[in-house]
């Protein structure tokens, strides 16, 4: 599933190609807004919060989607054969005079009142990418964070209503970078403020890159630690990289660790 520094890319080609263009097109392919026209309406902007994308319009409508596990936005110059918008999958078309924003594979879509935004997201804790959380708002992700006593670390850094964006990628890195076994209990990590902004700060370095890394690497088996590396020697102490499960079936999801640098 894509993360937070994925959703902060997507916002950020959106955001440069559309805001403050009239659209003069556009199509929802999606039960529930399939009848809405926003033909007409000039984008505000899109923003995102945790792993969710809000782009806005002026007459005080927002489309809100979700990528889930393998979603995306793509942009194509409008005219041109990559943005005619076919396909099986494509779930939202969004049309300008230069550019035509394409969403495939989208897991949630809806059209509601921009200042019922919070409706949707209420529920999650904190943004880490957000440009307040080093200062508030990781006070309330770590006071979220409390309150899951001793449930695994890596089950708590997962849930989204202790901290928005992050997901397994982030989840085995930044436990990696902090020397964490995955599952210590919460209320037994030591520092988990400092774990907090390692992780943030290794989303920042993805977002700041060419394409996503959490090494600032690029290439093949560089661009992580630990993720996806099972078997793979440990970059930093050489021993074989493990791969274990965080909660239980059918909301499982694979945690990379190195059994070393992260003993439990």
């Amino acid at each position: 599933m894509p993360e937070g520094d994925i959703l902060r890319r997507t916002a950020t080609r959106l955001e440069e190609a559309l805001t403050g263009t009239v659209l003069v097109g556009a199509e929802l392919r999606w039960p529930a807004a399939a009848t809405t026209d926003l033909r007409g309406r000039t984008v505000l902007g899109t923003v995102p919060y945790g792993k969710h994308l809000f782009t806005r319009f002026d007459d005080g409508r927002t489309l809100h989607t979700h990528l889930r596990m393998e979603g995306s936005w793509r942009l194509a110059l409008t005219g041109s054969s990559a943005a005619s918008g076919r396909g099986g999958f494509v779930r939202a078309v969004l049309v300008s005079s230069r550019w035509t924003a394409i969403g495939d594979r989208l897991g949630m879509l809806d059209v509601v009142a921009t200042r019922d935004e919070h409706l949707l997201i209420g529920h999650l804790g904190p943004d880490v990418l957000a440009p307040e959380f080093p200062t508030s708002g990781i006070h309330e992700a770590l006071a979220r964070l409390a309150s899951r006593g001793p449930v695994p670390i890596a089950e708590v850094l997962l849930d989204q209503t202790v901290l928005a964006g992050i997901g397994t990628i982030y989840t085995a890195e930044s436990l990696f970078w902090r020397r964490i076994w995955p599952w210590t209990p919460a209320d037994h990590v030591t520092d988990p403020a400092s774990l907090l902004m390692t992780a943030r700060d290794l989303m920042e370095r993805s977002v700041r890159s060419t394409s996503p890394t959490t090494t600032g690497e690029g290439g093949r088996g560089r661009t992580s630690w630990v993720h996806g590396r099972a078997g793979a020697p440990c970059r930093r102490c050489g021993s074989p990289v493990r791969v274990g499960a965080a909660r239980r079936p059918p909301q499982e999801r694979p945690i990379f660790y190195c059994p070393a640098c992260q003993s439990a």
